[in-house]
């Protein structure tokens, strides 16, 4: 049985101060978890100096155990999974998706940076009423910032129904019904949010997500970032992983915005440092020209395009 002391250099929410509360329960081990009423340990966790990072840490070992308990699959099945699960959801942006190949993937973390007002949030709210309208199942919209706006929501959809209709009408109605927008404003709200999705749909049979939309994810994860602890760290990396396990074990499409910070010599790069640069499958870059609707995206990271290759797309 692994000690819960071997899995820090990993898990870093496993650190000495979540041992030692779980030693006073007397848990040592992964497996001793099993052995224990989960909710009366959360119930003790919240009478704790710090109570929503102790949740979090037994969260963690959770999913260390399912993880632990999930089969093998060889070349063939996740070849087969891919083909039969893992489809490309359309942006709406008929450039963007001949970039990406039918566009944003399910099964894939996309990563949207760029700096202020280049049109990251204009490409979230512009797929997330495309794929409300053209595909069965929600979009969940975690908005950190209040930008999410259903009137431009709306301004998409109209943009191909005639809302004076009654066709038109009950089409924007259905996709303003399939978007589900959860204002998140840090993150301990995020990760409990991402933890109750993953318990919907493992336990509501017919409940479908086809994307999950955080904007901005760098919002939440830069203020915690600061100082020398690896607290701010450790929960970047759980978001992360989090997010990485919603996609593959659902089949969602995860699009998530980062903004940019001032790198070596004066040239910007992605915020969130070199270890959220591994988290993401895809990495995609949005430049806007100066006083226009138009815009770039590049890709900066894809597990089998090319890097380099860009398209333009307008913002209407």
């Amino acid at each position: 049985m692994a000690p819960l002391e071997a899995l820090e250099l990993d898990y870093p929410l496993i650190d000495s101060i979540f041992r030692l509360f779980c030693a006073s329960r007397g848990i040592f081990t992964v497996e001793d978890f099993l052995v224990h009423d989960l909710h009366a340990l959360e119930a003790f966790a919240e009478r704790g100096n710090a109570p929503d990072k102790l949740i979090q840490g037994i969260k963690q070992v959770l999913s260390i155990l399912e993880y632990q308990s999930r089969p093998w699959l060889n070349g063939l099945e996740l070849l087969e999974d891919a083909r039969l699960n893992k489809h490309a959801l359309s942006t709406g942006y008929e450039s963007i998706d001949s970039l990406l190949q039918g566009g944003f993937r399910e099964g894939h973390v996309t990563e949207l940076v760029g700096p202020s007002s280049s049109g990251k949030t204009q490409v979230c709210l512009k797929a997330a009423s495309h794929v409300a309208r053209k595909y069965s199942g929600a979009v969940m919209y975690f908005d950190t910032g209040n930008s999410f706006s259903p009137k431009r929501i709306a301004q998409f959809v109209c943009q191909s129904s005639d809302p004076t209709n009654t066709e038109g009408n009950k089409i924007v109605q259905r996709v303003m019904r399939s978007i589900v927008c959860h204002p998140v404003f840090d993150m301990f709200a995020l990760l409990d949010m991402l933890h109750q999705l993953m318990s919907d749909l493992k336990s509501q049979i017919g409940y479908q997500v086809r994307m999950l939309i955080v904007d901005s994810l760098s919002s939440l994860i830069a203020p915690v970032l600061g100082g020398s602890g690896a607290h701010g760290h450790a929960l970047m990396v759980t978001a992360g992983f989090l997010l990485k396990e919603l996609t593959h074990e659902h089949n969602i499409s995860v699009v998530v915005t980062n903004h940019m910070v001032g790198g070596e010599a004066g040239v910007s790069k992605p915020a969130l440092g070199e270890s959220w640069k591994s988290i993401p499958h895809v990495r995609l870059l949005i430049s806007r020209y100066s006083a226009t609707k138009d815009s770039t995206i590049s890709i900066l990271k894809h597990p089998y395009m090319a890097t380099g290759k860009t398209a333009n797309f307008t913002v209407t």
